[in-house]
């Protein structure tokens, strides 16, 4: 081991897909893969993510784990529930996984948070103190940064901006209340509702269709964007007001959508965000392709006290 540099395992897992990778001291992805999350109960999900671990590590031997999962979770305990993998609830991830790859400290965050953080320390958010990222995909996870250091709360599930109620008459969302960001703004749900509508509602299409079809000019899929550009953007303000903060970062799979997702939630943005201190208020797109796995590395590193990252990588 003495003749490896030193590094960091990060692990993403969410409702989609579950990756992996090892990370250098100044957010560098050496190697890393990806795959879907399967069905299945909890040791069969597991199964597919301890095989992914061992793919990804290979004959490295990393010296922390940093986690970041869809949530809600147990951080004290190391236990994730994930809204959208129904296989695991109150799972032991933290112990599970530090049973891979041996004894080495192994932390857990959310998800949104790991984004964030990726986003904050090498990407969008690197030049700012302060930082909202949100990833729009199979759900709507968000994560702030303060001051350089993510704001985890009190159990660690801090900015579930997702599961921000919008709508007190709207759906019934898979956390059990009604009418989340999620429901709205989640790539599923607007599909969903599109397919209500009567866009494509005898075809197998997902999100990505949704947005090829929203920039072609589709009235419904415009606005089924629309209602979900209005729902993040309500969450947006909501936490940006309660924060203090004025940048805002979104990434994920229907944030590839681009103008057609981007150009709507500004739009609301400006006119849900009218107190002065919000005024100046930006959205703009990630600029990571692996921004959760290079947050949740970071969290690795930062077990690390003599092994950090370099002064430059964290301004």
């Amino acid at each position: 081991m003495t003749d490896q540099p030193v590094t960091v395992l990060g692990i993403d897992i969410g409702g989609t897909k579950m990756a992996a990778a090892i990370v250098a001291a100044d957010g560098e992805i050496l190697t890393k893969d990806r795959i879907a999350t399967p069905p299945g109960d909890a040791d069969q999900v597991f199964a597919a993510l301890g095989e992914l671990i061992a793919r990804v590590k290979g004959d490295t031997e990393p010296a922390a784990v940093g986690i970041g999962s869809a949530g809600p979770l147990d951080q004290e305990h190391g236990l994730v529930s994930p809204v959208n993998i129904a296989g695991w609830r109150n799972f032991p991830l933290v112990d599970r996984v530090r049973a891979l790859v041996g004894d080495v400290p192994v932390t857990l965050g959310v998800d949104g948070h790991c984004f964030a953080l990726g986003e904050f320390w090498t990407g969008a958010g690197r030049d700012v103190g302060s930082l909202l990222g949100i990833v729009v995909s199979t759900g709507v996870g968000a994560g702030i940064v303060v001051d350089g250091r993510p704001l985890l709360g009190q159990s660690g599930n801090a900015a579930h901006l997702g599961h921000v109620v919008v709508d007190l008459d709207g759906e019934a969302c898979a956390c059990g209340s009604y009418g989340c960001v999620e429901t709205y703004a989640s790539g599923p749900r607007m599909v969903a509702r599109a397919k209500r509508r009567g866009w494509r509602s005898t075809e197998d299409v997902d999100a990505a269709v949704l947005s090829a079809d929203a920039a072609a000019g589709d009235e419904i899929a415009l606005s089924v964007f629309d209602d979900g550009a209005q729902a993040l953007a309500a969450g947006i303000v909501a936490t940006a007001v309660t924060v203090d903060l004025t940048t805002v970062v979104i990434g994920g799979g229907v944030a590839k959508a681009g103008p057609v997702l981007f150009d709507p939630v500004q739009r609301w943005v400006k006119r849900l965000a009218q107190l002065p201190f919000v005024a100046d208020l930006t959205v703009q797109p990630a600029q990571l392709d692996n921004a959760g796995l290079i947050g949740a590395a970071r969290l690795g590193w930062d077990l690390l006290p003599a092994a950090t990252p370099s002064e430059s990588a964290l301004r």
